[in-house]
């Protein structure tokens, strides 16, 4: 492993990755700054895994974070400088190109045995050979060619920066499934001893696949760090916690996390009402019982009494945008209120496009909410027209077809972008619900920063209703907080 030390020397060079995993999103204290600089002091810096290990026990102290500390770890932390290549070397065709088959079927024989090690130095000198991006490439292409007989230099000088998209899209390590299933089982023609061996070994090749392709992606990381500088590659290449991730750019594992966190994520907003109810147990002075006490002090009230409060647990209604990428925050954030309808005396849930339909039903008591979204777009009515956004519409669907379900204890929720394809927002029926409920508020996934820009009517509704920038599940939380009943 190459020397962390830097200007400052080993202390300043921890305070740095600190500073790292806290921009990150991961809260790390002065106390374990202080057990990490323990660690160090006590492991040898050599042993890289062991190193790895002591200081995530050091700064940890939530799930989901360990994603983030490896990445910048290796950031900080490094393999190695420059190619740190192993004994497995890539397979150079005669005329100085990468023999791109031999090396599917090099990587078919390691991922067939598990060789995890070998595996690693496969994914480095994949990285070396065809992951260089920019002048180093010296003329050639970024597909299957790319690289050149040493490794990816082409006597241009040093690559601008390091693409594991690129490495991983000439060797297609995904499409070898097949292969090494064949070879496991004994031949193409060979049956497997049961259908669970099959499955078993199945997955198990399958894992071995993702694990080497995040071997690329960490090595592609590391090389880019050392061009671009490791601060740039922690703002660009570093994952996201899933708490941190913006609903709309989420792709389809980062949703399927973010809907793995609901429970827990339902639970922490539970124990935080539970707190705020326990501190506003005393509601506003009784003076009839405070002039009553204060008779036993000569008229002095040095006792005052208070009015127990009464809290009501409100009806939730909900009315969200399904269309395109709001779906999977409103998916999302119908799942969290759902786990949280103890706190809410009626939930009632309704979807739209540029029509409106009732979903409750769909989010019932153990209900499987996994593939709801399915479900819910095969509503008739959802759709009335065209397909695309129309919040005008929708709204007065909503309060013809629903004219009674919003009232004075009512809790009203929007969910959506508000761009409404340039046309007419009905800012008179948004207004006339917000009169009729006891609360309306509206969660907007996007960025304020474009509120109001193109169709977006999102400026125009926020001066109707109060709305809310909830472009991650930690925003959301936030905001759902504040709006719940205490």
């Amino acid at each position: 492993m190459a020397s962390p030390v830097v200007h400052g020397g080993l202390p300043a060079h921890l305070v740095d990755f600190v500073g790292a995993l806290r921009r990150a999103g991961i809260a790390v204290g002065p106390g374990e700054s202080v057990d990490a600089a323990a660690v160090i002091s006590e492991l040898d810096l050599l042993r890289r895994e062991q190193l790895r290990e002591g200081l995530a026990a050091a700064m940890l102290r939530r799930s989901g974070q360990r994603a983030v500390f490896d990445a910048l770890f290796d950031l900080w932390f490094p393999l190695g400088q420059g190619a740190a290549l192993g004994e497995v070397a890539l397979p150079y065709a005669e005329d100085g190109s990468v023999d791109v088959e031999a090396l599917r079927d090099l990587l078919a024989g390691l991922l067939r045995d598990g060789d995890t090690a070998a595996m690693a130095e496969l994914a480095r000198a994949i990285v070396d050979g065809l992951g260089a991006v920019g002048k180093g490439q010296g003329g050639q292409g970024q597909g299957q060619g790319g690289g050149g007989g040493d490794r990816g230099q082409g006597g241009g000088g040093q690559p601008s920066t390091w693409s594991a998209y690129q490495a991983l899209n000439a060797v297609r390590p995904e499409t070898l499934l097949a292969r090494v299933l064949a070879d496991l089982r004994g031949g193409a023609d060979a049956a497997w001893d049961s259908p669970f061996a099959e499955e078993v070994s199945r997955r198990e090749v399958r894992d071995r696949i993702a694990s080497f392709r995040r071997m690329v992606t960490d090595e592609a990381r590391r090389r880019g760090a050392e061009v671009r500088g490791r601060e740039a590659a922690a703002r660009t290449g570093v994952p996201k916690q899933g708490d941190r991730v913006d609903f709309l750019t989420a792709n389809s594992e980062q949703l399927a996390d973010l809907r793995r966190r609901v429970a827990p994520l339902a639970r922490h907003l539970a124990s935080r009402l539970a707190a705020r109810r326990r501190r506003a147990r005393r509601g506003p002075i009784d003076l009839r019982r405070t002039l009553r006490r204060s008779m036993s002090t000569g008229g002095v009230p040095m006792r005052p009494a208070y009015r127990r409060p009464r809290p009501g647990r409100p009806e939730l209604v909900l009315f969200c945008d399904v269309s395109g990428s709001v779906a999977g925050f409103s998916h999302f954030t119908m799942m969290l209120v759902q786990a949280l309808r103890e706190q809410f005396s009626r939930i009632r849930i309704f979807c739209f496009v540029d029509g409106c339909v009732e979903v409750t039903d769909l989010f019932g008591p153990g209900s499987d909410l996994g593939g709801v979204m399915a479900e819910i777009t095969a509503r008739p009515g959802l759709i009335a027209f065209d397909g695309h956004s129309d919040y005008g519409s929708a709204l007065g669907r909503f309060r013809e077809g629903w004219p009674d379900v919003v009232g004075p204890r009512t809790s009203l929720l929007l969910l959506g972008d508000g761009r409404t394809n340039y046309r007419d927002p009905n800012l008179a029926v948004l207004g006339d619900l917000a009169e009729r409920s006891r609360h309306v508020h509206w969660l907007n996934p996007e960025p304020q920063a474009q509120w109001g820009t193109g169709d977006s009517a999102a400026r125009r509704y926020g001066q109707v209703v109060p709305m809310h920038e909830c472009r991650t599940a930690a925003q959301l939380a936030g905001v759902v907080s504040g709006l719940l009943p205490v």
